[in-house]
This record gives structure tokens, C-alpha cells and sequence, in this order.
């Protein structure tokens, strides 16, 4: 184990963000993980929404990330997990079943994995792609509701699934950004899944718990519950909607706003008195603006309580209101905002709401570097290196895809992982033709060609 290094990509709508890590076993025997190297880059204009619109901006700023990512590590980077994300991202259920060629004999783990085959190739629309598909409740023969089908006896086996769908151009995008560096993709896997697998408990899993994370474009939520994934949402509101609002509300420039948010962002307006003023720089040969610090706080408990108000809704639409003991964990970014947990206690009505850090970090300096909520995607990224999203499926991403356009790497001295393709004999390229000689013309001919005007054919340029 501790010889397998991973490296999570998070592509954000404000940074890009690359983590090598290893999984490595500390004193006390329990597995935690070795952060090797970070690097980060500011993104202001290549992602929207999540989704990649500006693909040369994206590529220069993956590149400067994994850089220093390698130089910080030591390492030759060239195989990664990345994340994606987008208002496009949909989750559709579905239900399918194969029937078994053996009565007698148990379920096995290569039946499941047929079954999940088979849902890879559902029917979707022409402009979508299946990204995820995960399991919720097995049935064999009239048995329903079962977590773990392996081991029992039965014909018919089948499961109701959640099936996660993207727009096909922006996948696109993404896994072109990432051939242009000269990577490989490993994995590709949504924002929520990989910071549920840095900030979750395995507890809080089965217990039922929402998982929400309010990144820069885009707010995503994931609900667990027995262990098993039964949700998931994709909010167009998220960081960048707090700094639009307070840009708006406040008359200053979008960068203004921004640095606003992160010094003195609150999300209690109480906390601030009538005089707290904050002097903002103005444009050129203009004098600076006093911004009230209250304003600011009232602005972003309104934001924040129309995104919680969307979480319950989700919540709500799920059917596991009331049945989430784990309650709401908060990651992202904006989860960093002082207050916001009162707002989605008071809005949702759940009282277990908690801010979610990467736990199980091996202490060093670079640890601290992505020890809070805005790392918790490339964390994530890293451990799907070496768990799951679910234990009891194989793979979460089509292994049947031919992805041989996007993840061809220009270079041909990067080693690549796996088998060596199959090499083919090349058949020798034919012998020339002799040359044939033209027959010697008489004075008649000479003179025929000399009188009879030339043919031309219908694709020839005549002036």
C-alpha cells in the first residue's frame, strides 16, 4: 500500500487544485493519508457552473497545478482522479435485472458486475452520458430490499440503481483538458462523491446523513443512508453567487467582493454593529467606499438561507426526511463562512449540522495546506485511489468506454499503466509497378494531336 501514490484533480469554477497523497499505516495501525505534494491555481475565467467553457485557460492552469504538485512531491506525474461537477448533472433511477444461467449456484460478485454492465448501456438522451452507475436495493427471485445479494441462491437478479448523467460535451471537455497535459484519467468522479469520501464517517453513512458541498459554481448534495447512496442534487447556486450578491448589493468590483467575503464574510448580521465599516479601494482617481460590514453579513445570510431552503427541498424530495440521525455535513469553500451552520439548522429543522474537515490526515506541513472544506474534493480524490464509493460493486465508472481520443497522451515517453496493447504484423508495403512504355508515334499521330484540342475533366479549373 505504501508503495501506490494517487493524485486527485479537482477542477473547480475558481481553482484547480492537485493533491498526491499515499495511504500509509501509522503507530497505531490505523490507515491514514501520507499528503506528498499540493498544487493550486486561481481560475477566473475557464470553468462556470463547474463545467469547462474556456478549455486553453483550464489546460495552463492544470498544468501550473500538477507542477507544482510534482515539483513539491518528486514525483512524474501522469495519471490522475478527477472530479467534475455542472448544473447539467442529472441523477435518473432505474431498475434492471439478469437472469442466471444456474439455479443452484450462489450469487457472485461477476454477476453483479454483469448487471451493472447492462445499465451502462441504458438508453439516455443523445446528449447525455452515464457517468455513475450505483446500486441502491438488490432483489433475487421475489426477495426485495436486500443490501448484499452475494452468497444467496436465486435466478433472477436485480436492483433499482442511481443512474448519474452528464452533458456529453462537457465530459468531453473535461477528459481534453486533461489529455493536453499529457495525463491520464484513472477515475472520474462527481465533486460530492469524492469530498464524502474525506469528510464522512462510516457511521454517519449508515446512519443517514446529507453531504453538502458549496463549492464556487455549483452547490452538490449526496444523502447516504444503510451505507448505500440514495440521493443526489446539483444546485446552481453556490460561493460565487454570495460574491455576485455582495458585489451587486454593495456597488464594488467582483474581486472586491470576493476578498470581502473571505476577510469579513459572516453570515450573522448580529455580530456586526451599525458603525463597522470597512473602506474599500475605488477606481482610479476615485476616492474609497465605506461598505458596512452588516450589509455585507445581511446579504450573505440571505444567499445562504435560499441554498439551505434548496437543500430541504432536496431533502424533502428524497424521502428521507426525518430518517437522518448523521444529519447535514457542510464542506466546500463557503462552508468556512462563520455562522452558516446556524442557518441550515434553522432553516432545515435538523439540529446535527456540523462543518466537514478531510480527517485521517498524516501530520506534516503540506497536510495543513488542505486540512480544511475547500480540499476536501482533491482529498477525496486521492482515497478513491484506494476505497470505494460503495463496497459492494467493483467499479463506478463504464470499463467498457473507449476513451483512446481523449486519453492519448501526445508524448511517447510517458509510461503508461496496465498491459502493453496487442502489437499486429505489418504486412510488407507492394513492390512498385515497372514502369510501362508508351508506344512510339508515327508522323500521323504527331500531327492529330497537334490539330485536335485537349479534353479536359469536370473537376479541372478552366480560367
Amino acid at each position: 500500500m505504501d508503495d501506490k501514490i494517487v493524485v486527485g484533480l479537482d477542477i473547480g469554477s475558481t481553482k484547480i487544485c492537485a493533491v498526491a497523497g499515499r495511504v500509509i499505516r501509522n503507530n497505531k495501525e490505523q490507515e491514514t493519508l501520507e499528503v506528498l505534494g499540493v498544487g493550486e491555481t486561481t481560475l477566473t475565467d475557464g470553468v462556470a457552473k463547474g463545467s469547462v467553457v474556456n478549455v486553453n485557460n483550464t489546460v495552463n492552469a492544470i498544468r501550473k497545478a500538477v507542477a507544482e504538485a510534482s515539483n513539491q512531491s518528486n514525483l512524474d506525474i501522469y495519471e490522475v482522479n478527477v472530479s467534475f461537477s455542472g448544473s447539467h448533472v442529472t441523477s435518473v433511477k432505474a431498475s434492471g435485472s439478469i437472469t442466471r444461467s444456474s439455479f443452484g449456484d450462489e450469487v457472485q460478485t461477476d454477476d453483479i458486475d454483469h448487471l451493472l454492465n447492462d445499465m451502462y448501456r441504458t438508453s439516455v438522451p443523445a446528449d447525455k452520458e452515464i457517468i455513475h452507475v450505483l446500486p441502491m436495493d438488490f432483489v433475487v427471485d421475489t426477495e426485495t430490499n436486500i443490501q448484499q445479494p452475494v452468497g444467496r441462491n436465486g435466478v433472477k437478479l436485480g436492483a433499482d440503481f442511481q443512474l448519474i448523467t452528464a452533458q456529453t460535451t462537457a465530459v468531453r471537455n473535461t477528459r481534453k483538458c486533461i489529455s493536453r497535459n499529457n495525463l491520464l484519467q484513472d477515475t472520474m468522479m462527481l465533486s460530492a462523491l469524492a469530498s464524502g469520501l474525506a469528510v464522512l464517517t462510516d457511521e454517519e453513512k449508515y446512519a443517514g446523513v446529507a453531504i453538502v458541498d458549496i463549492g464556487g459554481g455549483t452547490t452538490e448534495m449526496a444523502i447516504y443512508y444503510r451505507n448505500v447512496l440514495r440521493h443526489i442534487a446539483v444546485l446552481p447556486w453556490a460561493g460565487n453567487s454570495l460574491t455576485s450578491d455582495i458585489q451587486a448589493g454593495c456597488k464594488i468590483l467582483p474581486n472586491q467582493a470576493e476578498l470581502l467575503k473571505k476577510k469579513f464574510g459572516n453570515a450573522n448580521p448580529n455580530e456586526f454593529n451599525l458603525n463597522e465599516v470597512v473602506a474599500v479601494p475605488g477606481l482610479i482617481n476615485r476616492k474609497p467606499k465605506d461598505v458596512l460590514l452588516k450589509n455585507v453579513a445581511v446579504i450573505i445570510e440571505d444567499r445562504l438561507r435560499e441554498i439551505a431552503a434548496l437543500v430541504q427541498a432536496e431533502i424533502v424530495r428524497s424521502g428521507y426526511e426525518g430518517k437522518l440521525l448523521g444529519g447535514i455535513v457542510l464542506t466546500g469553500g463557503s462552508a468556512l463562512i462563520p455562522g452558516v451552520e446556524a442557518i441550515f439548522t434553522r432553516v432545515t429543522g435538523i439540529e446535527e449540522v456540523r462543518v466537514g474537515y478531510p480527517e485521517n490526515l498524516e501530520p506534516n506541513g503540506r497536510a495543513d495546506l488542505v486540512g480544511d472544506p475547500t480540499y476536501a474534493t482533491a482529498v477525496g480524490l486521492v482515497w478513491a485511489g484506494y476505497k470505494t464509493i460503495d463496497n459492494r460493486i467493483s467499479f463506478i465508472s463504464d470499463p467498457n468506454r473507449s476513451n483512446k481520443e481523449e486519453e492519448l497522451v501526445a508524448s511517447p515517453n510517458v509510461v503508461r499503466s496496465g498491459p502493453a496493447p496487442s502489437s499486429r504484423p505489418v504486412a510488407p508495403a507492394p513492390a512498385p509497378a515497372p514502369p510501362v512504355e508508351e508506344p512510339k508515334k508515327n508522323w500521323y499521330d504527331k500531327l492529330k494531336e497537334m490539330f485536335q484540342p485537349i479534353k479536359g475533366d469536370e473537376t479541372g479549373y478552366y480560367p
